[in-house]
């Protein structure tokens, strides 16, 4: 196996974030030109998109850091880019709280539009997921999820921003792929933790350190 290349998850010092240190000698930023640094400024500040996305999304990280939850600021961040229309991509699984997410959105009269991932019914058999991958093999019939015809409707509805809940890992890739509208994830699924992924994470030194790095 080839040496592996130092990487920002090698840092100690974070000195990007406030500079009030010194950078790695791995480190990315200080080997950057002032030419790269300007490409990427001119893709915040000339793109219209992509100045209101990075802007309001920053203004409610300032204005908010640690007083509202993921969904207040799910809704502040829909008003503030002014999305006329939102598109929630959601798992079965999570029906229920898409379904209450849908009524906050009515409450705040924002249009929405939602899809979930069994949409179509298609067999899993039909694009190739054999019988001893399903959840249920012994059943008559089990349907694929389907993030590229969720994004596709969504693309038809002309949704101005589009929310993920719950979809697999994976699948999520797919949504985003095929989403003509910029996509939010509401939330990670994680059936295990009661969908809080951070908490393998942050249990790795205890409880979950033989799970995530084995037995030694």
């Amino acid at each position: 196996m080839n040496e592996r290349k130092p990487s920002c998850s090698d840092c100690s010092t974070q000195n990007c974030s406030k500079r009030d240190s010194l950078y790695p000698k791995f480190c990315i930023t200080p080997d950057l030109t002032d030419s790269q640094i300007e490409e990427i400024k001119k893709l915040y500040t000339e793109d219209e998109q992509n100045h209101k996305l990075a802007v309001n999304s920053a203004e409610i990280e300032g204005d908010f850091y640690g007083k509202l939850t993921r969904v207040e600021e799910t809704v502040e961040f829909i008003k503030r880019i002014g999305a006329k229309k939102v598109g929630i991509a959601t798992c079965v699984g999570l029906i229920k709280e898409a379904k209450v997410f849908a009524k906050i959105l009515q409450h705040n009269d924002i249009d929405y539009y939602t899809v979930a991932c069994k949409v179509g019914s298609i067999k899993k058999e039909e694009i190739g997921i054999a019988k001893e991958h399903h959840i249920r093999p012994n059943a008559d019939h089990e349907s694929m999820c389907n993030p590229i015809l969720q994004a596709k409707i969504l693309n038809e509805e002309k949704t101005d921003l589009n929310v993920a809940i719950g979809l697999c890992v994976g699948h999520d890739s797919l949504f985003i792929k095929y989403s003509d509208a910029p996509v939010t994830v509401l939330v990670a699924k994680d059936r295990v933790t009661c969908h809080n992924p951070v908490g393998p994470l942050l249990m790795s030194e205890s409880y979950y350190k033989s799970k995530l790095f084995g037995e030694k």
